[in-house]
């Protein structure tokens, strides 16, 4: 079995890499094991490692060592590959999917308690043909998203900080709304104008913001809350208790789907979609499930429903 640690340098706002060689050359040495680590170069080059590694065959087990964004790379790198598990190692600022396993987060950060946990199946969210962890979202949420990286590098906010520093912004400056085709597993919805679309199967994105929380990673099911335009009154309103999963409390414009296919299409190339925190822009999005499509290990008794809520 092969041990490959990805490490992104420029993740978090230390330098970690040291720290991690030496996490590394730890399980080397204590426990006989197969030991490598590769730095990350660009944007995709976790993606292109694990996946070329992944198709060489043999045992394969990589730890993710970054933020939400290596984590989403090496996920795509490996997804179907039955001889190869990721796992994380969190030196980001965020670490949103991390969130998902609630006070055994922490164990995360020493490999010792990873190397030998047991591997489950994970369901994903591909995204024209990207796969995603935890949450896809397109709409004001998803503009947020893209912004918030202007704020993160202000050393007084943390990650969530940044992410409201980017909500007032928009919500002051920009639209609430965008003009849609929305459909739900072949049905076209009646709404024609939309402020959310966030397609859930993780808890967590914001930096601790949680939309919909009884959406769970192994279920076979993506929570699709879906959320009309609403004016800046009622935004306001919406999003304190949207960020902790009480999108019950306006049951007149915010709606839950458990669907299996979601459709988004705009006659402007104006659909800002994050993906783990990865944003692009296009005119057509579509989400599918990805049932049971990732091999992760985690600490013995871990789980990435911890903090679900039925």
């Amino acid at each position: 079995m092969r041990h490959v640690f990805i490490i992104n340098p420029v993740a978090g706002k230390s330098d970690n890499r040291q720290r991690i060689y030496q996490m590394a050359r730890g399980l080397r040495e204590h426990h006989n094991l197969d030991v490598e680590c590769m730095l990350t170069r660009s944007q995709g080059h976790a993606t292109m490692l694990s996946r070329g590694i992944a198709s060489q065959g043999g045992g394969v087990r990589f730890y993710a060592c970054g933020g939400d964004g290596t984590v989403n790379e090496v996920a795509n790198g490996i997804a179907g590959f039955e001889n190869a598990a990721m796992s994380v190692v969190p030196i980001g600022t965020g670490n949103d999917f991390l969130k998902n396993f609630g006070d055994d987060a922490a164990k995360f950060v020493d490999p010792e308690n990873l190397w030998n946990g047991p591997a489950e199946k994970l369901d994903l969210i591909d995204c024209n043909g990207r796969q995603c962890l935890t949450i896809a979202c397109s709409g004001v949420d998803a503009r947020i998203a893209q912004d918030v990286h202007k704020y993160s590098a202000t050393p007084l906010l943390d990650g969530k900080g940044s992410y409201i520093a980017s909500l007032i912004v928009n919500f002051l400056f920009k639209g609430i709304g965008s003009h849609w085709t929305v459909t739900v597993d072949g049905e076209v919805l009646d709404a024609k104008d939309f402020a959310v679309i966030a397609v859930c199967n993780g808890r967590y994105y914001g930096g601790g913001f949680m939309p919909v929380a009884e959406a769970g990673m192994m279920d076979g099911v993506l929570n699709t809350l879906i959320v009309k335009k609403v004016s800046r009154v009622q935004f306001a309103r919406f999003v304190g208790p949207y960020g902790k999963g009480g999108y019950r409390q306006f049951p007149q414009f915010a709606t839950c789907y458990t669907a299996s296919v979601i459709r988004i299409r705009s006659e402007k190339n104006d659909i800002v979609t994050c993906l783990d925190g990865e944003c692009s822009t296009s005119d057509d999005v579509t989400f599918r499930l990805s049932d049971k499509k990732l091999n992760f290990f985690g600490p013995t008794g871990s789980s990435p429903d911890a903090t679900r809520r039925t």
